[in-house]
């Protein structure tokens, strides 16, 4: 009877544990449900995604995760005393967090709707990536640099340690190197166009001697009239030239179709930093309208990259999903991932005592028994 009322009590814990396995194999969209347009996200060394937008949330809110799908508030980078001056009565849009000589450096676009050549672009640091971030002034305005509607910005540092800003919004794409210490214009430098003005939202991820920039075309914020998408073009160099599949100039607004509208997302675009997982997935947070919900603003949505035979990135059938699998990190990705196609599903496994269940998402999991090194299946589900 013991015997009995044991196996009983170990197959109701099994079950209990790979219902809860199943449950955290899916995310669903949008991963953070609230208005944070323009998101950028960093790894800080605590171990935690940390992710900044736009100041829908006024002085610039902070989320953490440790997952990419469940994100928690944390806060705001500034407070009412401590926000930026430079340009007094503008909002604070679009960040870009970084790690730079042991502090937290984020660049920031100020700005007011239509005031094109009053903005500009300044930066803050903190010791701790959730704050408080100190201001250190502006880079540049609009009409000092001579580049209308100067926001947006994005930095990169090269391998041999120079840096650069890109920025940028529908009046074409810039850089500049910037000093050794990312806070300052490098005396001397010159900006460079590396791109047409189709496009803002500026983001660069090297990958397999390629870079690729990344931008977002269209209308940002009609809500359910957006016609935001994103698209992509690459260079060998980080300056360019950049060029689209077929070989056509950046500067001339050929890009490559990323991601775009579906009929329960709207004006999808201005993506955050692509980010691995333990497997070596690619993931991107966006910004988009819930057609269910376009007052809501522009909420956060993750998807995975997918990358195509000739090293070409896109999302899953160009549009945001609905649910699909979690990014995989820890135990969950000890096995990784079964191949790079798009219709690939993950693989999970998990070891409880001297049980391992292997969980293959979609299409079932098997219990395995661990003796002596050895393996013996005990059950699928």
């Amino acid at each position: 009877m013991k015997t009995r009322t044991l196996a009983l009590l170990t197959l109701t814990l099994l079950l209990a544990a790979i219902s809860s396995m199943e449950a955290q194999t899916q995310y669903s969209n949008p991963v953070i449900d609230e208005s944070l347009p323009d998101p950028t996200v960093i790894k800080a060394s605590d171990g935690y995604y940390y992710l900044y937008a736009t100041e829908n949330i006024r002085n610039v809110p902070i989320y953490r995760s440790e997952n990419l799908v469940d994100w928690r508030f944390m806060g705001t980078a500034f407070t009412d005393r401590t926000r930026p001056q430079m340009v007094p009565n503008g909002r604070v849009w679009a960040p870009d967090i970084n790690y730079i000589n042991g502090k937290y450096v984020m660049y920031y676009s100020k700005s007011t709707w239509g005031g094109e050549w009053e903005c500009g672009i300044g930066v803050a640091t903190a010791d701790r990536p959730q704050g408080p971030f100190t201001d250190v002034g502006k880079l540049f305005i609009s009409s000092e640099i001579g580049v209308q509607n100067s926001i947006d910005p994005f930095y990169i540092e090269e391998e041999d340690g120079s840096k650069y800003l890109f920025w940028g919004s529908f009046r074409g794409i810039y850089a500049i190197q910037l000093s050794d210490d990312g806070l300052s214009v490098k005396p001397g430098a010159e900006k460079v166009q590396i791109a047409g003005t189709l496009t803002e939202g500026t983001y660069i991820y090297k990958k397999d001697g390629y870079y690729y920039l990344f931008g977002s075309a269209g209308t940002c914020c009609e809500g359910l009239n957006s016609t935001y998408r994103v698209v992509v073009a690459r260079s060998e160099n980080l300056l360019g030239p950049y060029v689209n599949k077929t070989g056509r100039p950046a500067m001339e607004n050929n890009f490559m179709l990323v991601l775009q509208k579906s009929n329960k997302v709207v004006g999808p675009g201005h993506n955050s930093e692509i980010i691995q997982d333990d497997a070596g997935q690619h993931w991107m947070l966006y910004h988009g309208f819930d057609a269910a919900d376009p007052d809501g603003g522009r909420k956060v949505y993750l998807d995975q990259i997918i990358w195509d035979k000739d090293g070409w990135p896109t999302v899953r059938n160009r549009t945001p999903s609905v649910t699909a699998n979690v990014p995989l990190f820890g135990d969950a990705a000890s096995v990784g991932h079964l191949g790079t196609k798009p219709d690939s599903q993950p693989r999970a496994v998990y070891t409880l005592g001297g049980l391992r269940v292997d969980d293959h998402s979609g299409q079932g999991i098997v219990i395995e028994q661990l003796e002596g090194g050895q393996a013996r299946k005990i059950a699928q589900k």
